[in-house]
């Protein structure tokens, strides 16, 4: 393939796609025997391969400069668009599971492609595709919103990827000033949010009403594809988190404000571990990306190959610039059978977590570019994120090559983070439980919903009397909660499985690696849980799981001397 900037983009014919992939299902129902069958879902996975790439190359380049009017408008063409070509694959997925050869297929391709079928289907319908493309517009208006943050410290703009530096400066004053910018960006936009944020659960509830179900809950979980566990087993798993987890976090914020010297730990503290400076990556982009070639290609022979490619093909856009959007991402371009990773560099430690996190994504997607259907390429998100996670921790190793003399603070750092990002996770996915069951809260309302639980996982939290974040305003920089609804759990079941793997590599388990290639090489084509029994780790709704994990994280942070760090 080309380089992805060489990549010529074109915006996909819509009538000749429809046309075309009606004809493939009506070939597909007259098939006389699975092999012709067999052949015609080859041709669907390459329409549908070919429509996911132009939409992919699209919303990269929009991402990389939403200032860009002609990819803001392609942008706008694909909300419009796919829900229509939703409707077409639910109608494939209808196909499959009322063919007279189901039982070959499913000998051929696997259950797991009937079970998202029959899941899929369940979760769409005609009559909601115009509340779909309203839901689409105002995601995408949220992200909008974000990339154009521009925000005034010390007579300088910035956008909010730019202030993070200034939020972990070890000058206390600096950090407060800046964190109290930032907020006050979010404060003076809070009406947009709201009001956009209200938009998106009224139609989302529109559109889960219309297909049957009591409230967007049922049908976002339907929407992940749970095929094997429900809303129940999560609150248990939050249940979890609360009694084994929030107390270790409470003590390694108490840790971190002993470290600082302070008596009280306020928000504009809590990103600064260390009275000497937080780790920090000693070299630029080039320099990290360099690095990653060395660590990745000491890794194994699989992660070298890997990696080579997407340097050679420019399948990274990493560092930080205006009119960029936020955060960080990987995605894919299916006709290339390449995956891309999109980042905002700033300086800080996470430039390296995005390096290993964002590349697990591209690893496993890479590993699994040869599965023969377009659903296996990923697995469903909360799989997706054990090979991030655990790929942050199988990187430790090659850790000096970045952060020299900071390793063992990023290494104390990484694994504290791990912890303490558990009950924030499980916070998010509480709130939208919450909105979602009482649709017609007022933004008010919303907001003191979080502000309660919160509280309860994050009991540490001092807003050092900022109205804004004191009323519960916290939760609108959360995107997932505007573009993702329910995906936040799966970061924190991913959480408990790659602790596992750390804990593996930490026993030098020759197998723990291996397993996660097989975890990898598989894609999407087993369920969550058969997937996380795939790679040999333990079930993290099992009520036996999360506590030993913790137990044995605990007390490698309690073998660490951070005071001297």
């Amino acid at each position: 393939m080309k380089k992805f900037s060489e990549i010529e983009y074109r915006r996909p014919d819509l009538d000749k796609v429809q046309n075309t992939f009606k004809g493939l299902i009506k070939k597909f129902d007259n098939a006389a025997d699975s092999s012709v069958q067999e052949s015609v879902i080859t041709e669907i996975n390459d329409l549908r391969a070919e429509f996911q790439t132009a939409s992919s190359i699209a919303n990269v380049r929009n991402s990389i400069d939403s200032s860009n009017v002609f990819y803001e408008q392609e942008q706008e063409f694909y909300d419009t668009t796919e829900p229509i070509f939703r409707e077409l694959n639910i109608e494939f997925y209808k196909s499959l599971n009322n063919s007279p050869f189901k039982k070959q297929l499913e000998n051929k391709f696997g259950k797991q492609l009937f079970d998202i079928a029959e899941v899929s289907v369940r979760s769409f319908g005609p009559a909601v595709i115009s509340d779909m493309q309203e839901e689409n517009r105002l995601s995408t208006e949220y992200s909008r919103l974000v990339a154009t943050a521009e925000v005034e410290f010390r007579g300088v703009k910035y956008n909010l990827a730019g202030l993070e530096p200034f939020k972990q400066s070890t000058d206390r004053a600096t950090r407060r000033e800046a964190s109290v910018a930032e907020f006050a960006w979010w404060e003076a936009n809070a009406d947009k949010f709201d009001a956009n944020y209200d938009k998106l659960v009224k139609v989302r509830t529109r559109i889960a009403q219309k297909l049957g179900y009591k409230n967007f809950v049922e049908l976002g979980y339907d929407r992940m594809l749970r095929t094997d566990y429900k809303a129940e087993d999560v609150v248990k798993f939050r249940k979890q988190v609360l009694d084994h987890v929030v107390p270790l976090s409470n003590q390694l914020r108490a840790r971190q404000a002993e470290r600082l010297g302070l008596d009280t730990l306020k928000f504009y503290d809590v990103p600064l571990n260390y009275l000497s400076g937080n780790a920090t990556p000693k070299g630029d982009p080039a320099w990290i990306l360099e690095n990653g070639r060395k660590m990745y290609e000491e890794l194994s022979p699989e992660t070298r190959e890997f990696f080579d490619f997407m340097i050679q093909h420019d399948l990274m856009d990493l560092v930080n610039k205006k009119n960029k959007q936020a955060g960080g991402y990987c995605t894919h371009f299916s006709q290339y059978k390449a995956p891309f990773i999109f980042s905002n560099f700033n300086g800080t430690s996470h430039d390296i977590d995005v390096l290993t996190h964002e590349a697990g994504h591209a690893f496993q997607c890479y590993q699994s570019r040869n599965n023969s259907i377009e659903e296996y390429l990923w697995p469903t998100y909360e799989a997706c994120e054990i090979h991030s996670m655990s790929m942050e921790f199988f990187a430790w190793p090659w850790m000096e090559l970045f952060f020299k003399e900071d390793t063992e603070k990023y290494k104390f750092s990484h694994i504290s983070s791990a912890i303490l990002f558990l009950p924030y996770g499980v916070a998010v996915d509480e709130f939208q439980h919450v909105v979602y069951e009482n649709p017609d809260m007022t933004p008010a309302e919303r907001d003191h919903a979080w502000k309660v639980i919160d509280a309860k996982y994050r009991p540490y939290m001092d807003f050092d009397g900022v109205e804004y974040l004191e009323k519960g305003g916290f939760w609108k920089k959360q995107g997932h909660i505007f573009r993702s609804p329910f995906y936040y759990i799966d970061y924190c079941l991913a959480q408990i499985c790659a602790l596992q793997f750390w804990s593996r590599s930490q026993h030098n388990d020759p197998t723990a690696w291996q397993d996660y290639l097989t975890l990898c090489k598989a894609g999407g084509s087993k369920s969550f849980l058969d997937l996380v029994k795939l790679a040999n780790l333990n079930d993290p709704f099992e009520l036996t799981t999360v506590q030993p994990v913790i137990t044995e994280v605990q007390a490698w942070l309690e073998g660490v001397d951070d005071k001297k760090l």
